[in-house]
């Protein structure tokens, strides 16, 4: 049976080159999984059916819409797991302007069944950082506060999705110069 990992974070935490690095090191050992960005999909799906122009646009698309396309993303993602392990890398929630939003919500979750979400974390003032840095994407630019506020929000829904799933959850902490270290975290869970 496959397995199904869902990786999250908040943006900045540094989740997608944490993850990356650890399926280079399972691939050493055989072990492999097809890396989905459940973002991705949705933005294929909105560039497709709405004509979504940039990734950052789609959290101001209506809230009936983006759930629609959250479940066709979620069904999408769910065939996929019939073929191979795979690792959904997500976020928690969605920080919209009328405040969060479930980022798998129930009906995602049905058809997912993750089997671990793995959380990953950074100090607020290391992802405000790398958010600066981070030229590729038109971030927020939250504050301190709200960065926290967000990773604790993440941690609290996380456990809510477990609840639902009966999925394990792994936290890790992804520090600056630390990067081996969330690696090795993330391996002993995938492998």
């Amino acid at each position: 049976m496959n397995r199904v990992v869902v990786i999250t974070g908040v943006p900045g935490s540094g989740k997608t080159t944490v993850m990356r690095e650890a399926l280079r090191r399972l691939e050493t050992m055989g072990v492999k999984y097809k890396v989905v960005n459940y973002g991705d999909v949705m933005f294929e799906i909105m560039s497709e059916k709405l004509g979504v122009k940039h990734r950052d646009e789609m959290r101001k698309i209506g809230t009936l819409v983006y759930r629609e396309i959250q479940r066709e993303a979620g069904k999408k993602i769910a065939k996929m797991a019939e073929e191979s392990n795979v690792i959904v890398d997500t976020h928690c929630l969605i920080k919209k302007p009328e405040g969060y939003y479930p980022g798998l919500p129930v009906w995602v979750l049905e058809e997912l069944r993750p089997d671990v979400l793995i959380l990953v974390e950074a100090e607020p003032a290391e992802i405000f950082g790398r958010r600066q840095k981070d030229m590729d994407r038109m971030r927020d630019q939250d504050r301190l506060e709200e960065i926290d506020e967000h990773q604790q929000m993440n941690r609290a829904i996380a456990m809510a999705y477990a609840a639902f799933t009966g999925a394990a959850i792994k936290i890790v902490q992804n520090r600056e110069g630390r990067l081996n270290e969330a690696v090795e975290n993330i391996v002993e869970v995938l492998k």
